[in-house]
């Protein structure tokens, strides 16, 4: 969700504030812009930034290794209705998948995105439905969600069982002309709403609606899109973009019960793409690896690093070139050119961008099972 300019006077503030300093707008539709300097973040050069493309309107990613080796970056492209599908290694753009429409491998306004063994799942959000594809064909295999979800966003899902999967859909519907009001307290027990996922005999996708989740009180979700989950920790980030209140990552259990924390990092506008880095266990046997999360800022993105177990902060990075970052995805396995993993983000709605995990952890003096 992009943040508009301010007036001059406030934008000229905005430059000497602190680069940490929260930003507060009196509504939804009163977004701010956040310009901030480098400060404490470390300095990590993309290993490559694809060529821009006016005109799609790039937010959430993808990563799919392909039988021959290689690894895709599908992205979802909101205003041109379809996918782009880019090598994920040298952000070369190689083909685009579908266009505005209903029938089944068409889209409406496409924005959450993810991928379970050859199945890729594309939330859209004005046509009010999960749809499922088969991978590499993109052969469009049914959808799922219409009867409940009403403006959906963001999407993760894990194997609870051989075949079966748990889904969750951000659902972050607004009320008035201009769908720039937040619902009344009680409807925010909605924000998330889960599926459970089987496949039939015939490959196709079977889906029951569980119900939905949202705290109503202090873990409130007013404006919701990225989440990310942890089934070993069995946490769950969501991302609260809020503009009238500070955003942060609300920090839920796999339940759907609110823990009463969110994340102690201060974001400077909007907590946006947020991904688990998972490095196996470490030398005590514990779940070893990171949380990062994506802070939408300009001139550079802000990329703020936790620690899995605790949430603390550990970190903070930024690229040379990467700005207003809506999605992301971590590859965490090694890949040709990428030995530690890497790290995909969404440039300034046009172009995707890649980072070396093992850049990152040499820039801000992580080790552990991560950099083995």
């Amino acid at each position: 969700m992009r943040l508009a300019f301010l007036t001059a006077t406030l934008f000229a503030s905005l430059l000497l504030a602190a680069c940490a300093s929260r930003v507060q707008s009196q509504s939804v539709t009163d977004h701010v812009r956040v310009v901030a300097e480098a400060g404490d973040a470390a300095v990590v050069p993309e290993r490559y930034v694809s060529a821009p493309a006016i005109g799609d309107e790039l937010d959430s990613l993808a990563t799919w290794p392909t039988d021959e080796g290689g690894l895709w970056l599908v992205a979802t492209a909101k205003s041109s209705h379809r996918l782009v599908v880019h090598d994920a290694l040298d952000g070369t753009r190689l083909r685009t998948v579908g266009g505005e429409g209903l029938e089944p491998g068409r889209f409406k306004r496409p924005n959450g995105i993810t991928a379970w063994g050859d199945h890729l799942f594309v939330v859209e959000r004005d046509a009010r439905r999960v749809q499922v594809f088969r991978l590499p064909e993109f052969e469009p295999l049914g959808s799922f969600g219409q009867p409940e979800l009403r403006s959906p966003y963001g999407i993760w899902l894990r194997e609870v069982a051989p075949g079966e999967l748990e889904v969750l859909v951000t659902d972050s519907f607004m009320l008035g002309t201009h769908h720039d009001i937040v619902p009344p307290v009680a409807e925010l027990g909605e924000r998330v709403r889960r599926y459970r996922l089987e496949f039939d005999d015939d490959g196709l996708p079977l889906a029951r609606y569980l119900g939905a989740f949202g705290d109503t009180g202090a873990g409130k979700l007013h404006m919701v899109e990225s989440l990310a989950g942890d089934p070993v920790t069995r946490v769950l980030l969501v991302a609260d973009e809020y503009p009238s209140t500070a955003s942060t990552l609300r920090v839920y259990g796999l339940d759907g019960g609110y823990t009463g924390a969110d994340v102690q990092t201060e974001f400077a506008a909007e907590a946006e793409g947020v991904a688990l880095w998972d490095c196996g266990v470490d030398d005590e046997g514990l779940p070893a690896g990171y949380w990062i999360a994506a802070d939408q800022l300009t001139p550079n993105t802000r990329f703020h690093v936790l620690a899995r177990r605790t949430l603390a902060h550990v970190g903070t990075f930024r690229g040379e070139t990467v700005a207003w970052t809506d999605g992301i995805a971590l590859h965490a396995a090694s890949a040709p050119g990428f030995p530690h993993g890497a790290l995909f983000a969404v440039h300034d709605d046009r172009s995707v961008a890649a980072f070396d995990l093992g850049d990152v952890a040499r820039a801000l003096g992580l080790g552990g099972a991560c950099v083995r």
